[in-house]
C-alpha cells in the first residue's frame, strides 16, 4: 500500500474529506427540522427519500467493506497495483452511516406527519425492488469464487444509478408546482458544498500519488460528486431564479383573502338598516 508523499497534501486531503462529511451530514437536518416544525411532509417528494435510502445503503456497503476488509483490500491491490492507495477514507464510511440513519428518520416522518395526497410511486418501488434483487443475485454469483471486489462494484454502480434517479422526481415536482415550498434549499446548498469538497479530495490524492487510478478505482465516488453538483445547481436555479417569490406571493394572497372576509363580516351588519318605529 502506498504512503503519502507530501504532508501538506495529506493534511489537505483530510481537511477536505471531513469538510465534505460535515457538509453532507448537516445537509440532512434542514429537511428534518422543516418537517418537524410544519408537522407536514407536503412538498417533499417521497420517491426522492425512498431512492435515497437505497442509494446510501448501497454506498455504506461499498465504503465499509473496502475500508475494513483486508480480503477485499488485497483484491483491490491485485487489480490496481500494490503501489496504490485505498480510495475510501474514514470520512466516507462515517458519512454513509450517518446518511442511512437520517434518511430512515425522514422516512419515519413521512409515516407520521401530514402528507396530503402524496405517496410513493409504483415506479420507485419497482426501481428499488430491481436494485436489491440484482444485488442479491450478484451476491450468489460472487460467493463461489469470493469475488467480493466485483460485488462491491455492483453496489457502487447501484448507488450511482440511485444518485442519478433520486433527484429527478423532486426536480419535476418543483417544476409542476412552480414552487419549492416544503423542500429545504439549505439541504441543497450544503450538498453542493460537500460535492465540491469530495471531488477535490480525490484530486488531491491523485496529485500526491501522481496517478489517477483512484478515479476509476472508485468511479462511484467521482460520479456521486459530479451528479450531486449537477442537480444541486438545478435546484438552486429553481429556488432563486425560476420560482423565487412563489411562497411569499401565496402568503400575501392568503392574507388579502382573510382581510376581505373580515371586512365583509364587519360591514354586513351595518348594511342592514334597523326597522323604523311606526
Amino acid at each position: 500500500m502506498a504512503n503519502w508523499n507530501s504532508v501538506p497534501l495529506e493534511v489537505t486531503y483530510e481537511v477536505l474529506g471531513w469538510f465534505a462529511f460535515v457538509s453532507w451530514s448537516i445537509s440532512f437536518y434542514p429537511q428534518v427540522i422543516l418537517n418537524f416544525r410544519r408537522k407536514s411532509v407536503v412538498g417533499l417528494n417521497f420517491d426522492f427519500v425512498v431512492l435515497n435510502l437505497t442509494k446510501h445503503s448501497s454506498y455504506l456497503i461499498y465504503n465499509a467493506s473496502l475500508y475494513f476488509s483486508p480480503t477485499i483490500q488485497n483484491q483491490y491491490f491485485h487489480k490496481y497495483g500494490y503501489d496504490q492507495m485505498i480510495p475510501v477514507a474514514a470520512n466516507d464510511v462515517a458519512f454513509s452511516i450517518h446518511a442511512v440513519l437520517l434518511t430512515a428518520i425522514t422516512l419515519f416522518q413521512i409515516a407520521i406527519y401530514d402528507r396530503g395526497s402524496q405517496k410513493v410511486s409504483k415506479v420507485s418501488i419497482g426501481i428499488v425492488s430491481v436494485a436489491w434483487l440484482t444485488a442479491a443475485i450478484c451476491f450468489f454469483i460472487a460467493l463461489p469464487n469470493n469475488s467480493w471486489l466485483w460485488l462491491l462494484t455492483i453496489f457502487n454502480s447501484i448507488q450511482v444509478i440511485m444518485t442519478t434517479i433520486k433527484y429527478i422526481p423532486q426536480a419535476i415536482m418543483n417544476f409542476l408546482r412552480k414552487c419549492t415550498d416544503g423542500f429545504s434549499i439549505g439541504n441543497i446548498l450544503l450538498d453542493f458544498s460537500g460535492g465540491i469538497a469530495n471531488y477535490l479530495q480525490m484530486v488531491v490524492q491523485s496529485v500526491d500519488q501522481d496517478s489517477w487510478v483512484n478515479f476509476y478505482g472508485n468511479i462511484g465516488k467521482v460520479l456521486l460528486s459530479l451528479v450531486s453538483i449537477f442537480f444541486d445547481i438545478i435546484f438552486i436555479c429553481q429556488h432563486y431564479l425560476l420560482y423565487p417569490g412563489k411562497k411569499s406571493s401565496e402568503l400575501a394572497t392568503t392574507a388579502e383573502q382573510d382581510d376581505d372576509q373580515i371586512r365583509e363580516q364587519l360591514v354586513r351588519p351595518s348594511d342592514q338598516s334597523p326597522p323604523e318605529n311606526v
